[in-house]
């Protein structure tokens, strides 16, 4: 099992940037960048090519909606050319609220969408002439939608490796099935390691089905807040705000992935509460009503002996790749939490 970290930012990406590689050091051999609408990531995952030597560095993610397939293509062999073949591509949907509003492009038929743009990113990772005939993509664009003037082109430059891998965020039954068919990694959000097959377990047996051998073992992320100690129960309530807006904020009533999944791990008149305090504008109500015990499983947070069982537990489940966001204060402390962490795992 391997360990992770989301790059935050709060204090400056600069000085992030230069921290990422004392936890690098310490053993942190991932980083994920984010990109929803605030600044890109690519440009931030560029810059850390530069400044780190060793771990592997990932978007987490960038939407299906926002680059043509063949840029998607293009952007990860070039990370991965400047990182020196340590680059990792997380894909997902986002939602209809970021999607429409933001970038105003239709939110539509995003399952279909991402696995035509895994096949088109492979095709140009290979060097192949790019020939797609898809439902929703199709390279070169026909006559009667454009001049007529396209054709099957190829990526100019060899990229470092054939085949960059792909981390799909899913957590719907078909998005996840979808990861488990075709991509390298699979990103859920704030998993309940109890509960994560029960939840998930058909989807992703389904898709391993049919995986292709040679993408190898699906590597599973999980992404958890983390504080080793005996006194750092406090700390638990730091989790609130990020789960009171994702299950309460993130997409219009009725159309929440977030609160879905919440509903689908036995919280239902929780998630209930939490959406109707949060549309309403009461968001320290909704943070509340999160309960403690899906804070508990979503987190990394207590003595040395239980966060050990926490890890074995998610080994057990299939955890390969275990992000963490430490919620001590200074650099010095936040390494040491990872050197701890470090030490735990199997």
């Amino acid at each position: 099992m391997r360990i992770g970290t989301t790059l935050g930012y709060s204090g400056g990406f600069t000085q992030a940037a230069a921290e990422l590689r004392d936890l690098e050091a310490a053993g942190v051999e991932i980083a994920f960048v984010a990109e929803a609408y605030s600044f890109d990531a690519v440009s931030q995952l560029g810059y850390l090519a530069a400044v780190t030597e060793r771990m592997r560095l990932a978007s987490a993610i960038l939407s299906i909606y926002t680059r043509t397939p063949a840029l998607l293509a293009m952007t990860a062999a070039g990370l991965d050319h400047v990182s020196g073949g340590r680059f990792v591509l997380g894909l997902g949907a986002s939602g209809p609220q970021v999607i429409e509003g933001f970038h105003g492009v239709p939110y539509h038929a995003p399952i279909a969408r991402t696995r035509e743009i895994v096949e088109i990113c492979r095709r140009v990772w290979r060097r192949e002439a790019v020939v797609h005939r898809g439902r929703h993509y199709e390279l070169p664009l026909p006559a009667d939608r454009g001049t007529g003037l396209g054709k099957p082109l190829k990526l100019i430059n060899h990229p470092v490796r054939p085949r960059v891998p792909i981390m799909l965020a899913a957590i719907g039954p078909k998005n996840v099935e979808l990861a488990a068919e075709v991509a390298e990694s699979w990103l859920p959000v704030f998993v309940h390691p109890g509960r994560l097959h029960e939840v998930w377990g058909p989807s992703l047996a389904a898709g391993r089905a049919r995986r292709d051998p040679e993408l190898g073992p699906l590597d599973v992320v999980v992404t958890m807040p983390l504080a080793i100690g005996d006194d750092v129960d406090h700390l638990l309530d730091l989790a609130r705000p990020q789960l009171a807006l994702y299950i309460g904020g993130m997409g219009a009533r009725g159309k929440n992935f977030y609160n879905d999944l919440a509903r689908r791990y036995g919280y239902e008149r929780e998630a209930e509460l939490i959406q109707e305090l949060y549309l309403a504008g009461r968001k320290k109500e909704a943070e509340a009503a999160v309960p403690e015990d899906l804070l508990r499983a979503t987190s990394l947070i207590g003595p040395e002996k239980y966060v050990a069982e926490r890890i074995a537990e998610l080994a057990e489940c299939g955890v390969t790749t275990v992000s963490v966001k430490p919620l001590a204060g200074p650099l010095d402390e936040r390494v040491a939490a990872i050197e701890r962490l470090r030490d735990l795992m199997p």
